[in-house]
């Protein structure tokens, strides 16, 4: 079985009502498809991630995993902080990237500041 990863920029779901968001990237997920999406959900965006994968578990689809990684701000110096926030309020969520991947498919996934690890199911040949 081939692993799919499917990128979504946020250009694609920028436009969309959190309702839309959500169906468009649950209906990639649901064909067994990793989405690789540029930025990342809001946080009422991602409880409704979970409450419509909830309520679309049957046989088939089994749940999601997700992760959402973006650049630290720590080092960043005061006048850099606010340009970026500046930047963000004006154009969305774009840093970072968030995974999500079928619990079929995917069995975990790991973040660190330098790598992500995504463990997938053993699914043996017949």
């Amino acid at each position: 079985m081939a692993l799919t990863l499917q990128f979504v920029p946020y250009a694609d779901i920028e436009s969309l009502d959190s309702e839309s968001r959500i169906g468009k990237l649950l209906g990639i997920v649901k064909n067994k498809n990793v989405v690789l999406m540029e930025g990342r959900l809001k946080p009422g965006e991602e409880t409704l991630l979970i409450q419509k994968t909830m309520e679309a578990i049957d046989k088939e689809f089994k749940g999601v995993e997700l992760c959402t990684i973006f650049p630290e701000d720590r080092n960043l110096a005061v006048f850099r902080k606010i340009r970026k926030n500046f930047t963000s309020f004006l154009l969305g969520n774009r840093e970072g990237l968030t995974i999500i991947g079928p619990a079929t498919v995917v069995k975990e996934i790991r973040r660190d500041p330098n790598k992500i690890q995504l463990f997938t199911v053993d699914v043996k040949r017949r």
